[in-house]
């Protein structure tokens, strides 16, 4: 890792702990808890800490109200302003509601929109522009400029570092003996709050970065590569082009690695919270779990905790998430199969699939639009099975009655 000199607007153990005290009664202090399935399935021990609990739905509340809270009265009357893809934009506008402070939040074209409008619920003035957070970025200072308002920077801050470390102070509280934290990193503010007050408390621990690939900027600023950036990630959370400079230096100077993650692992993980620990995370919330399922070795034998970062998933995009997910485990496949246009066909592919057990979830019967002779018609068909196993044993069973079914490779 390259190392940095430190400046001295790092924030301290002192800092997080200070911190610490000023939250408490206003920000959940999330289960920290270990999954017993998980940890088998990847043969380490895996904790959960469950910011997505948060009332918000995300660790970002830490931050923002350790800044609001150094505000003197002149600063709140006049307001702030901060920029965000939607988790930081709703834990400012949140308590800024509370403290009866005005505030402006300026978000990028590509934030979902649940967290849109959840930052306008909370009433705060919402200004959508940009296509990046770095555009969205340069708005928000010239907007501060013109009214004199307060910046509250995601990560870029001391105030909003130091609050973020509050999380890692409550995972080693509850498991003291912790041997490793895998974050997901977009700006850098949550690892590096983390990174600092773990340090303190365990200076031995290790401290794994998580990016998705799309959007590798601490990694490559960290390793020195040039890797592109850009795309459209499930994990907008962590899309960042390019990292804090305070946050930078931090991470280089704790950090012990920052792996990258695919948008299939990243699925990957979101569904098993789900469907194992019954929890919804957003993409980036998943990072964590995603690079443990991405390189178990790297973790085996460890106790080892993950952030659930964040919550706030468009409802949409995990019905879509989960059903990709059925269908990369063979429980939801397409069949094609070409069949002669006569009477009882129809009834033949049922009977085949109902006695091999496969449920048909959707059906469309083709005449005109295929390739097929004029007395040939395509059946495609989208059938449920329990597993790959049996999936692969439904199309045996077809075949063997003598239809030609065609199927991407199981």
């Amino acid at each position: 890792m390259t190392k940095l000199k430190p400046q001295s607007n790092q924030p301290t153990i002192d800092d997080i702990e200070q911190a610490a005290i000023g939250l408490k009664g206003h920000i959940l202090p999330s289960h920290f808890l270990q999954s017993r399935t998980l940890s088998s399935i990847y043969g380490c021990e895996i904790w959960l800490k469950f910011e997505n609990l948060q009332f918000t739905a995300s660790f970002k509340e830490r931050g923002a109200l350790n800044h609001l809270r150094s505000l003197g009265e002149n600063a709140r009357k006049r307001g702030v302003i901060a920029m965000s893809a939607g988790n930081h934009a709703q834990g400012v506008a949140y308590h800024v509601q509370r403290l009866d402070i005005p505030a402006t939040i300026v978000m990028p074209a590509g934030t979902p929109q649940v967290k849109i409008q959840n930052t306008a619920n909370f009433g705060a003035e919402v200004i959508v522009t940009g296509e990046t957070l770095e555009d969205s970025t340069a708005a928000a200072r010239k907007l501060c400029d013109e009214r004199g308002l307060t910046f509250v920077h995601p990560y870029d801050d001391p105030l909003v570092i130091a609050g973020q470390g509050t999380l890692a102070l409550e995972m080693l509280d509850t498991c003291p003996n912790l041997e490793c934290m895998v974050v997901p990193v977009g700006g850098g503010g949550l690892i590096s709050g983390m990174a600092i007050a773990a340090r303190a408390r365990h200076p031995k621990i290790n401290i794994v970065g998580v990016q998705t690939r799309l959007y590798p900027s601490m990694y490559n600023a960290i390793k020195g590569h040039e890797l592109p950036a850009g795309g459209d990630t499930l994990a907008e959370g962590i899309a960042v082009n390019s990292p804090g400079s305070l946050t930078h230096e931090i991470v280089a100077s704790h950090v012990d690695d920052i792996m990258l993650v695919t948008e299939v692992e990243l699925e990957r993980a979101l569904a098993q919270l789900i469907t194992i620990e019954k929890t919804v995370v957003e993409g980036a919330g998943a990072a964590g779990l995603a690079a443990i399922l991405s390189d178990p070795a790297r973790f085996a034998g460890k106790r080892v905790g993950i952030v659930l970062s964040g919550g706030n998933l468009d409802t949409r995009l995990l019905a879509g998430v989960l059903t990709r997910d059925l269908a990369r485990q063979g429980r939801i496949f397409q069949l094609i199969i070409n069949l002669q246009d006569r009477p009882g066909q129809l009834a033949r592919v049922a009977t085949v699939l109902g006695e091999a057990g496969a449920n048909v979830v959707e059906v469309l019967h083709q005449r005109v639009f295929s390739n097929l002779p004029g007395k040939g018609a395509v059946l495609e068909v989208v059938i449920e099975t329990r597993d790959r196993k049996h999936l692969i044993t439904t199309i045996a069973a077809m075949r063997a009655d003598g239809l030609d079914v065609s199927c991407d490779t199981v």
